[in-house]
């Protein structure tokens, strides 16, 4: 099957997780029959480089196209591609930390850090990275976003996490920005809580929104997909967090921020959603609210089907933008064809710090 917007728009507006290692008799069965727009990959479904390009073939050849693949694979502690399988990266903040040092150093470390991955997943036929993490973080907030932010200081952020969209783009990866409009106010993780910012619309305009707009200037946002955060804004809608707040998508999002590429939420299983409804009223708000597919990360088949049951297909705008960012993304296929990995890498390791270099594992 093509990558065409009319064909894209026979496809359920979910990107779903799978069990284990291999895909099971119902899974396939199930996968056959929903036709979801994608598949996102975490550690319970991860051994080794061989087994993980099997079920990466298996999973496309299940719904019978080549369908969008995802991963986190941020570097530091948000990773599923470990050593001694692969080689692991540091977290942003080292990068960000050698920036304020070394300007030029840290735009180039920044750059190679993310080819260096965008060819371990290229390597193994994934398209998607929810990368990178373009939160702005407050003395106060919670730790959930930590060291995986670039730094407190939203130029930083913003400078940085252009740089990152930039190369995985050029490594023939689509990158996810994320968590839009900013989740680095947030007083407790979204894993367990539903924050709530009672920041002023003027203070995160000044602040949070900046790197998200500054990327979305840039030539090549219409490659990047976003991801919205699970956060109550009360600037901005006191009574829904952005993923199922339509005044939060279209307004802030879509207007103010001038993202215009493909859009999913965070994961709907997060606690941060359970005072909405269940599974199928979690995905049917968030694609009512304007949100173009809803990621939903756990893999037991019987709460797919109930998710399955509050979706919907992908809009005519939804498929538009996806086939935009496909685009672009397979303009940078043929990078490493003519760029080693060795030299690219090697250069990285030169540019880090000692203190940074520990994060850079070898794998076997």
């Amino acid at each position: 099957m093509s990558w065409d917007a009319k064909t894209l728009q026979q496809k359920q507006a979910i990107i779903y997780g799978c069990e284990s290692t291999t895909l099971s008799a119902d899974e396939r069965a199930f996968f056959r029959e929903a036709q979801p727009f994608g598949f996102i990959l975490f550690a319970r479904n991860i051994e080794t480089p061989e087994q993980l390009r099997a079920l990466v073939t298996d999973i496309r050849e299940t719904v019978g196209w080549d369908c969008p693949v995802l991963i986190d694979q941020e570097g530091g502690k948000v990773q599923r591609l470990r050593a001694p399988q692969w080689l692991e990266h540091s977290p942003f903040q080292d990068l960000g930390d050698l920036f304020r040092a070394r300007f030029d150093c840290g735009m180039a470390a920044t750059r190679l850090h993310s080819l260096s991955i965008a060819y371990m997943l290229r390597d193994l036929n994934i398209t998607v990275n929810c990368t990178p993490v373009l939160d702005v973080p407050v003395a106060d907030a919670h730790d959930v976003i930590g060291n995986r932010a670039f730094a407190s200081d939203a130029s930083v952020v913003a400078l940085l996490g252009r740089k990152v969209v930039d190369a995985y783009l050029e490594g023939g990866i689509t990158p996810v920005i994320k968590h839009i409009p900013g989740h680095g106010r947030a007083r407790s993780d979204s894993h367990e809580d539903l924050p709530r910012v009672e920041t002023s619309a003027k203070a995160m305009q000044d602040s949070d929104f900046l790197p998200f707009y500054e990327v979305c200037q840039q030539a090549n946002a219409k490659g990047a997909w976003g991801m919205t955060a699970h956060v109550i804004y009360d600037a901005l809608d006191a009574d829904y967090p952005a993923t199922l707040s339509k005044d939060v998508i279209e307004k802030t999002i879509r207007k103010e921020i001038g993202f215009n590429g493909f859009l999913t939420g965070d994961d709907v299983f997060m606690k941060a959603l359970e005072p909405f409804g269940d599974l199928a009223d979690r995905v049917e708000k968030s694609l009512r609210a304007g949100i173009d597919a809803a990621l939903f990360c756990h893999g037991d088949v019987t709460e797919m089907e109930l998710g399955l049951k509050g979706a919907s297909p992908l809009t005519a705008a939804a498929a538009e933008r996806a086939v935009s960012a496909e685009d672009m993304r397979r303009s940078g296929t043929g990078f490493f064809a003519n760029n080693s990995i060795e030299a690219l890498r090697e250069e990285l390791y030169t540019l880090l710090p000692a203190s940074a270099r520990n994060s850079l594992k070898t794998g076997s």
